[in-house]
């Protein structure tokens, strides 16, 4: 809260209230030092990143010191999480690599059956279970019906599970994320707005959704052309900068232009086409981007999680409890099965993929962002939608994150360890994975097999996160 915030300026030899200036850069700086302490906790303790990163933006937030307030951002706060976002997206499409043979089709049922399939169990979930009435029950199934890539990629790379599952589960969230959340904002439009059929729905879904891949492959096309005829000479930094002028730019006209939440299936298209063709995204802009993205997770999840109060979450009780573990229990299991029929995909596949379903930053920033808008028009249930997401979030990121990597192995799902790894390497993997026991940041894998360079421990990592998207393309 503002007077919290000002409690800190008081203690000096003057008293000083804080302006909304200085309030904003209190805000923008707290949430940055308070994501970048928690993933150091987290890599010290082997905890999922996700969970500490969600507790410490509980604890510097409304639930506890009140150092950091969301709505002190005003208008901004959407603006920002929305870029933020996009950039994390485009990232995920571009190092993207579809599986082949089974893994595709089993890609396409997981996207065109699992979606809606989830979305309507997860509504008669959170309507039979959590209390939540039919308007909300579907608004939370829409923001959490996903999985989060953001937590699925590090996660995945991280237990060195078989490449053709891995590429299965990172880009079944990929092509969910952006699908929902269109999804979800034309629900949050007719909750609001309770004006329309369910037929107008779907079609301005897929009006918009079709409008911002169109978008984006175009523009995704244009800046592969710029990015391959630059000079090699020029360096990352030019092609840093032209890729996030174009993706903010994309992500914004869309946003005016064609209607909310159309810049994310844009940005995963133009990440897609970009990713697709190599000569225009070498390793150093891919590793410049996956830091990037990395610096958003960090930062958005505990701004997000600053607004959610234990008040929000305690009313949800055990009808809370209950309504994720039938998401996780027996929506899922249901949805990779019938995802999955007629794939060559073995029993001990289907199960790991049918356990794997964390949730990331697009449910957390769609919950919250919501959550502010239903409020500020009066709806009931705002603040109980807002903790059954955030509750979801925790529940699937602790107890599947934790137990991913000892059930991959246990089913005989992990990649060979490459012969003879050098000693040098091996601390470089381990300095390139900033969140190795942790499910969130860049997620780059303990890699092994990799030549090191003789410039020292930079050299090293530099070198490791070439070998890894080498590895991937």
């Amino acid at each position: 809260m503002a007077s919290a915030a000002a409690l800190i300026v008081s203690t000096g030899v003057r008293q000083h209230r804080l302006t909304p200036s200085e309030r904003l850069a209190l805000t923008w700086a707290l949430a940055v030092s308070t994501g970048a302490f928690a993933q150091l906790l987290a890599r010290l303790t082997s905890l999922p990143g996700v969970v500490v990163l969600l507790l410490a933006g509980m604890v510097m937030g409304r639930q506890g010191f009140g150092l950091i307030e969301p709505l002190d951002l005003g208008a901004g706060l959407e603006t920002a999480v929305s870029l933020l976002v996009a950039v994390v997206l485009f990232e995920g499409g571009m190092t993207l690599r579809f599986p082949h043979g089974w893994g595709r089709s089993s890609l396409q049922q997981l996207v065109g059956v699992g979606l809606p399939l989830t979305w309507l169990l997860g509504t008669l979930a959170a309507h039979s279970f959590a209390g939540l009435d039919w308007r909300m029950s579907g608004l939370y199934a829409a923001i959490v019906a996903p999985t989060g890539p953001t937590v699925v990629t590090p996660l995945v790379r991280h237990i060195r599970l078989q490449p053709a599952l891995g590429r299965l589960l990172e880009g079944e969230g990929l092509l969910r994320e952006p699908i929902a959340a269109v999804a979800a904002v034309l629900l949050l439009q007719f909750v609001l707005e309770p004006y329309g059929t369910g037929w107008a729905l779907l079609v301005s879904l897929l009006q918009r959704i079709l409008l911002g891949s169109l978008v984006g492959a175009a523009c995704g096309w244009l800046l592969a052309e710029l990015l391959r005829r630059l000079p090699q000479e020029q360096g990352a930094n030019l092609r840093l900068q032209l890729t996030l002028g174009m993706l903010l730019l994309v992500e914004v006209l869309c946003e005016l232009f064609v209607g909310t939440a159309v810049g994310l299936p844009a940005a995963v298209v133009a990440g897609l086409v970009v990713g697709s063709r190599p000569a225009a995204a070498p390793q150093d802009l891919e590793l410049a981007l996956r830091q990037m993205a990395a610096l958003a997770v960090t930062l958005l999840f505990p701004l997000l999680a600053a607004d959610v109060t234990l008040s929000e979450l305690s009313p949800l009780g055990v009808g809370g409890v209950t309504c994720v573990l039938s998401l996780m229990l027996l929506v899922r299991p249901l949805v990779v099965a019938l995802g999955t029929l007629g794939s060559d995909l073995n029993l001990r596949q289907r199960a790991f993929v049918a356990w794997l379903a964390p949730r990331g930053i697009v449910s957390a920033s769609a919950a919250s962002l919501f959550a502010i808008r239903l409020e500020q028009e009066g709806v009931l249930g705002a603040g109980r939608l807002q903790g059954l997401v955030f509750l979801t979030i925790l529940m699937t990121v602790s107890l599947q994150g934790l137990s991913a990597g000892p059930l991959a192995r246990r089913l005989g799902l992990v990649e060979a360890e490459s012969a003879d790894p050098s000693p040098a390497v091996a601390d470089a993997s381990a300095a390139a994975s900033p969140q190795a026991g942790t499910l969130v940041g860049d997620g780059a894998p303990a890699s092994s097999g990799t030549s090191t360079t003789p410039a020292g421990a930079s050299a090293d990592l530099l070198a490791v996160e070439q070998a890894e998207i080498r590895s991937s393309h």
